[in-house]
């Protein structure tokens, strides 16, 4: 079932996420609703703030349509374990902040810790798009957008022009 995606600014996308301490059913489905949400959107990530859960969740999928086979990972309590030095800057937009992109440095490879959906601990190393991806996800987890890693001028026009889009959004 597709679920709504909040808009920023909204306080539940500021807050930091509690751990998910038991898997269940619910959560499962939760976490097949968050993809369905995704691939709709369309987008290549999506956390559980992002449809009004503070819980540590988040799905991912970086395989463009037209590119291959879909490789979707849900990642429940997911965790940096560690990065490399070495940085890459892409342009990133966000399903709560639609239509707008900005260029966000982060650590080009990342080393990830989380529970899949059968609660087997995992681990992996992403790179590349997929290491962004993660990176900008787990932040949601913590209460940060990708626009808190920009300048304070670029970031409030960028949520002057999303508390304009909800006005829209509120009056049709």
């Amino acid at each position: 079932m597709k679920r709504s995606i909040l808009i920023h600014p909204d306080p539940r996308l500021k807050k930091v996420c509690d751990p998910v301490a038991d898997l269940s059913d619910d959560l499962r489905i939760l976490a097949d609703d968050m993809l369905e949400t995704m691939y709709d959107a369309p987008g290549i990530g999506l956390a559980a703030p992002q449809i009004g859960k503070s819980m540590r969740l988040i799905v991912m999928d970086c395989v463009r349509e037209d590119e291959g086979t879909p490789n979707p990972i849900i990642m429940f309590n997911p965790e940096i374990l560690s990065e490399s030095e070495e940085r890459n800057v892409y342009d990133e937009g966000c399903l709560s902040i639609p239509d707008q992109y900005a260029e966000v440095e982060r650590p080009k490879l990342v080393k990830v810790g989380w529970i899949d959906r059968d609660g087997n601990p995992q681990e992996a190393e992403f790179d590349d798009l997929w290491a962004t991806c993660v990176q900008h996800e787990i932040d949601h987890l913590n209460g940060v957008l990708f626009i808190d890693h920009l300048k304070p001028l670029k970031r409030q026009m960028i949520t002057r022009k999303m508390v304009k889009l909800k006005k829209e959004r509120a009056r049709a």
